[in-house]
């Protein structure tokens, strides 16, 4: 059962601009997501452990989004807005409420990029909105050789369908997500693939990253990220349960790997980026947007 609840504000303002995804701003119209990813950070939060409980729509977010973009835009602080970072803006109840949807109306008024972060089929729905917000928005001044208001970013943790069901239970099948980057680029958006967050000793081998930049090599995408996996609290005994369940083996390489904090060894890391990086460059991917 999905909850209704009044945000204080829902248009949140970074520190600084992200690195990787550019975002200055970020809109999380639902609380939690009814996808239910097994990695998902937000597992780690309080509210974590009840996701299909604790599952919300901010039923004044529209409202607020008009308030908050008029006076950022008025002052013409436009940046990036990331949809989103705490939760799939177009998971299942997205079709009902069509809350994103309104959200995109509101920024596509006030003349603000966007860059949409998705497992969901259903972005396809709303790509008249977010061709006119990509042909409008005003980009900052530092990323005006970008030329594109909205950026799309598909994120994949495996390419392995079976995998894909034990980790990523509510998502759409790799195949629906793969069919759907064919669409947005057929469309003309500047679109790229997040690998995030690889799976370690399941989905972060060398071939099988290959494997994920020749794909997106295929798809003609504009861009790739790689990531590793973050485990702590709630989400990370969840994880450790369905390890256990399906891959039992792994359980002791995890327990080293980690060594009980939520980041995989340095060394790990290091060597992740480092082989993500290279392969990318033997097969003509750019490494990230810029």
């Amino acid at each position: 059962m999905v909850k209704k609840v009044k945000a204080k504000s829902i248009l949140n303002k970074h520190r600084k601009r992200d690195p990787w995804f550019l975002d200055d701003y970020s809109v999380n119209p639902y609380q939690l997501c009814d996808f239910n990813c097994i990695y998902c950070y937000i597992r780690g939060s309080k509210y974590g452990a009840n996701m299909g409980r604790e599952l919300a729509v901010k039923v004044n977010a529209v409202e607020l989004l008009e308030r908050e973009l008029m006076r950022r835009a008025r002052k013409r602080e436009y940046g990036f807005i990331a949809l989103s970072s705490a939760t799939e803006p177009w998971m299942h109840v997205e079709e009902k409420y069509m809350l994103t949807r309104k959200c995109l109306n509101v920024i596509a008024r006030y003349r603000f990029p966007v860059h949409c972060m998705t497992k969901s089929t259903l972005i396809l729905r709303d790509l008249d909105i977010l061709a006119e917000i990509g042909g409008n928005a005003i980009l900052p001044n530092d990323l005006k050789e970008l030329r594109h208001g909205t950026l799309v970013t598909f994120s994949f943790s495996t390419l392995d369908e079976k995998v894909a069901k034990i980790f990523e239970p509510g998502a759409p099948a790799i195949s629906e997500r793969l069919n759907a980057i064919k669409e947005v680029k057929d469309q003309g958006f500047h679109c790229g693939i997040a690998f995030m967050p690889l799976l370690p000793y399941i989905s972060d081998s060398k071939d099988t990253m290959e494997e994920m930049i020749k794909t997106a090599r295929e798809l003609s995408v504009n861009y790739v990220f790689f990531g590793d996996l973050t485990l702590y609290g709630a989400g990370k005994d969840l994880y450790f349960k369905v390890l256990e369940q399906h891959f039992p083996d792994l359980v002791p390489k995890y327990k080293v790997l980690y060594m009980g904090k939520p980041y995989a060894s340095k060394r790990y890391r290091a060597n992740l980026y480092r082989i993500a990086k290279k392969l990318c460059e033997k097969h003509g991917v750019k490494w990230m947007i810029l």
